[in-house]
């Protein structure tokens, strides 16, 4: 059986918190999840994970998926299930942030999150560096975030 807590502190970037629930270096790579708290009307660009499927829970607020070309909302309890390779990004499409779990297989991907944290990297002006790390946790970016978002 493994357990972990790798902090009961929440790193953030870009008003999104970020907390290692349980780090991929606790189930020899194969599992990581991350506890993240996303404000209102935010998400991320478009992007693709090349070597991990990526799983929400969404736990409060709702939100608004986008996976190549089709749109789904997910409101507390719900989940939504990305296949690795998939182009995908979301939006948080209430008033209230919104708090999901971010769980990737096989794990290692909040490594990119505590890179982005520690370097309080800003977008677009350090996006060449942002792409840099981003290719070490086989992520590329590949569009703008959905309408709206922050």
């Amino acid at each position: 059986m493994t357990t972990d807590t790798e902090s009961d502190e929440f790193i953030e970037w870009r008003g999104t918190r970020y907390k290692t629930s349980l780090a991929s270096h606790a189930t020899g790579g194969a599992i990581s999840i991350v506890d993240s708290v996303s404000p209102p009307h935010s998400g991320p660009p478009r992007h693709v994970h090349h070597d991990a499927d990526e799983t929400f829970f969404v736990l409060s607020g709702d939100v608004t998926f986008w996976m190549e070309g089709e749109t789904a909302n997910v409101g507390p309890g719900g989940t939504m299930f990305v296949p690795r390779g998939k182009e995908h990004t979301f939006r948080v499409s209430s008033d209230v942030p919104s708090r999901h779990l971010v769980i990737l297989t096989p794990g290692g991907f909040e490594g990119f999150f505590e890179e982005m944290a520690a370097g309080q990297f800003r977008i677009p002006e350090e996006m060449a560096q942002i792409v840099e790390i981003a290719e070490r946790y086989h992520l590329s970016f590949t569009g703008p975030p959905l309408d709206g978002t922050k």
